[in-house]
């Protein structure tokens, strides 16, 4: 259809919509093919006509998602939903009010600073070609709402005929991309940063800032602090990731690569699979998170490309010194600076259904943001001290170049220079193989220049003690001596340049799973780089060791799976093995300690019979499997016994064989003792035999029917294959989070890639569709779709096909 019709109508529903930043009318011409499984192969003569297109099949398929999310940087989420509600930031998995939200975008808002980053030239700003493709994708998300008749044309009921699914602005695409790069710095501090106020005048007397100052951050306050930090600060998002080179695979020529990313299964941090094609200039398929008109995991024709969560902090909180009798003011090198105030009003439904105005007034420092807590920890804003925090994202938009650039690279060198050239990667590492055989790790993007002795030099209390427990600096910010330091070769002021962050090129492999740089490849181990960054010579997770055991076994032949070396087929079987690593590790040991007990195990609540839970253990296939029985048992027992103190291992960590180490099964210790007892109890009380398979308990339901889910947990208990459902005390919930956008990706001589894809819980989010569910079967039967990628094999597998233009 020609566009007019469809611009005069568009341009009458955004009249209400934001001020400028609205997608000027374009000239589109896209052509949309749909394979079996609805994902898109998307072609046009240039970035803004795909941009268009992705935007138009992503509002199909996730429309509710989307709406959402855009509600929430939009910062009105109280007006829809109600200043009490909360909402799970699943990516970095932070329960955030609603309130608080609003008051941490509208500060943004208010502030222009997206506005302020989006007229700077590159790199700093995005490139010509993402502004243009931005602007492709919001008129083709909004043409889309278009062609259906608005909110009450949408097909999926989970949003239908709500006021909140309207048309969007460029501008609230660009909030959505910067709500992303904040996912592990900002994000993480919106409700710390929505309830800081100072102190009332009545505290601020000498009496009571006496009183205050006592109740700062002791030695022993400071450790608790710290291990409640060490648990509310672990990214629940996480992956695998291995990249083999030439030396590692079969034919000793090309390199192959495993993306295994672990992601939630619902909500806006979900991957959507496309392919875009701008013919003779881009190819280059995989997935991308929602509101993302870019591949961010995915191959190439030449090069193929994954990411992991980082151990790197990416912000620090700074504690301040206030002026005594004026807790807006903060001293430093001896002298008094004032903070900023804004005044931020949003938009507030009451019991009702009016909506009436909020005004809160936010404070701000020279670091950025105040803060009265961090993940639920208190930060006290008292007379005499009060917390701020400094953000590495705060500027990244060069995060859009980076990807913009990587979805053309054809090569590690390639993907190497893009990566030292923009630092825009925020918050995960990155592992690439090509086809000519290298590999390649890196954790190079935006990290502050925190050296450990800057550090030790400007730690606070707390700091002190949050810094040996996770790596987390709290610095002195009355001396600005202890601002970030500054590397010539950085991208931005206050960030660690690239020769200061690890990385490592392989002939045969490398390799990360959420632990830090340090055992990549235990050939080379990654020593010497800031703490700040992550650990050195310390025990890994057992995911970590067990993708290290089994990439190392296949390529010298050690775990007699075939002829030495990967394939395709290979990488394929690795990825579900469904290996249970803790099991494989102590179930020999569980199993004598569990006849040991004459038939009464010890529990938590008294002894409780063991039945035939022993037998159960001792025939388990130490696997995951759907059919895999004495999994759940060993689950619960794990859960319960990893906890115990000093270790439920007998044999220690040695650094000096870190992937082997710990092990065994501490049977002397009570806790582990307890821990089978409990696991007994556990299942006893919600009616689950010991020996029932996991897929009779493990599933998601779609369309009415339970699709049975493989694989475990994968931290602590050492699954690859990570799957998350939750023991809710009378069962497991369905499954919510784990292997997501799956990718292997190799070579041989022919001129295409050869790539096997899944994306587990399928494209689409609205429970109606076809393709809410058909991917999920096949990961269930552990089926691969051999992705069409070349113009031969996307055109045999299209079932459908659109051309829009506009």
């Amino acid at each position: 259809m020609r566009c007019r019709p469809f611009l005069l109508a568009l341009a009458v529903t955004l009249l209400s919509a934001p001020t400028a930043a609205l997608a000027a009318p374009g000239h589109y011409d896209v052509t949309i093919k749909r394979d079996r499984f609805g994902i898109p192969h998307i072609s046009g003569k240039n970035y803004a006509d795909v941009a268009y297109g992705y935007g138009y099949a992503i509002a199909q398929d996730n429309i509710c998602v989307l709406a959402d999310t855009y509600v929430t940087v939009d910062a009105q989420r109280s007006r829809y939903f109600g200043p009490d509600g909360t909402y799970l930031q699943r990516g970095n998995g932070q329960t955030t009010n609603n309130l608080d939200s609003d008051l941490f975008f509208q500060q943004i808002n208010d502030s222009k600073h997206i506005e302020d980053l989006l007229a700077k030239p590159a790199p700093d700003g995005p490139l010509p070609g993402i502004k243009s493709g931005m602007r492709g994708y919001v008129a083709g998300y909004n043409r889309y709402l278009h062609d259906v008749g608005g909110t009450n044309g949408v097909s999926d009921p989970a949003c239908k005929g709500k006021p909140w699914v309207k048309p969007i602005s460029v501008l609230t695409a660009y909030r959505r991309l910067y709500q992303l790069i904040e996912l592990a710095s900002g994000d993480v501090l919106i409700n710390g940063i929505g309830e800081a106020q100072p102190p009332t005048p009545s505290l601020t007397g000498g009496a009571a800032s006496a009183a205050a100052f006592s109740d700062g951050f002791t030695a022993d306050r400071a450790k608790a602090a710290a291990r409640t930090l060490s648990k509310r600060l672990k990214f629940p998002a996480g992956s695998n990731a291995i990249a083999v080179g030439r030396d590692g695979t079969r034919d000793h020529k090309h390199g192959l690569l495993l993306g295994n990313p672990h992601f939630p299964w619902v909500g806006p941090e979900r991957f959507y699979e496309s392919q875009l094609t701008i013919p003779g200039k881009v190819n280059v398929e995989g997935g991308s998170l929602f509101g993302v008109p870019v591949v961010l995991i995915g191959h190439t024709n030449s090069m193929a490309w994954s990411h992991t969560v980082s151990t790197a902090y990416r912000f620090t909180p700074y504690q301040l010194t206030l002026v005594p009798g004026s807790p807006t003011q903060y001293l430093q090198d001896g002298k008094p600076v004032a903070m900023t105030s804004r005044k931020v009003t949003v938009q507030v439904r009451q019991a009702d259904g009016s909506v009436k105005p909020l005004t809160r007034t936010l404070w701000s420092t020279r670091y950025g943001p105040m803060i009265s807590d961090l993940v639920g920890v208190p930060l006290p804003w008292t007379p005499v001290a009060a917390f701020t925090y400094r953000d590495a994202n705060v500027n990244n938009f060069r995060s859009f170049n980076h990807f913009f650039a990587t979805n053309r690279a054809q090569s590690v060198a390639q993907e190497l220079k893009i990566l030292r050239r923009y630092q825009g990667i925020p918050w995960v590492n990155t592992i690439v193989a090509d086809r000519t055989g290298h590999a390649l790790y890196a954790d190079i993007g935006a990290i502050p220049n925190v050296p450990d002795a800057l550090a030790q030099q400007c730690n606070s209390a707390l700091g002190t003690a949050t810094y040996q427990l996770l790596g987390l600096p709290v610095l002195d910010g009355s001396r600005t001596a202890c601002d970030w330091a500054k590397d010539p070769d950085a991208a931005e002021p206050g960030l660690f340049g690239p020769s200061h962050m690890p990385f490592l090129e392989r002939s045969d492999y490398v390799t990360n799973s959420n632990d830090s740089f340090w055992l990549s490849n235990p050939k080379h181990p990654l020593e010497g780089f800031a703490r700040i960054i992550g650990d050195e010579r310390t025990a890994r997770t057992l995911r970590t060791r067990i993708g290290l055991i089994m990439t190392q076994s296949r390529i010298d032949g050690s775990d007699k799976l075939g002829p030495k070396g990967f394939t395709v087929a290979d990488m394929q079987r690795l990825d579900w093995s469904d290996r249970q690593y803790a099991g494989e590790l102590t179930r020999d040991a569980l199993v004598s300690m569990c006849r040991g007990f004459g038939g009464t195990a010890p529990s938590s609540s008294g002894p409780v019979s063991v039945g035939n839970a022993c037998d159960v253990l001792a025939k388990w296939d130490l696997h995951e499997n759907l059919g895999s029985r004495g999994a759940l048992l060993f689950r619960r027992f794990w859960d319960h016994a990893n906890g115990a103190m000093p270790s439920p291992f007998s044999v220690p960590f040695d650094a000096g064989d870190p992937v082997h180490t710990p092990s065994g099964l501490a049977t002397s210790n009570p806790q582990v003792q307890m821990a089978l007892g409990d696991a007994i109890s556990d299942l006893q009380k919600a009616n689950i035999a010991f020996d029932a398979p996991v897929g009779a308990y493990q599933f998601l339901t779609r369309h009415g029917a339970r699709i049975p889910i493989h694989g475990g947990t994968g931290d602590p208990n050492g699954e690859f294959n990570a799957i998350e459902a939750s023991w809710n005390g009378k069962g497991f919930d369905e499954v919510d989070f784990g292997s997501s956008y799956m990718q292997v990706v190799g070579w041989n001589d022919g001129p295409c890639p050869i790539a096997r894809t899944m994306l587990s819980y399928s494209e689409s989010s609205n429970l109606t569709s076809p393709h809410s569910g058909d991917q999920t079967k096949l990961f269930s039967r552990k089926r691969w779709i051999t992705e069409p990628f070349c113009p031969a094999a996307v055109k045999k597998a299209t079932r459908s096909v659109r051309r829009l233009r506009g």
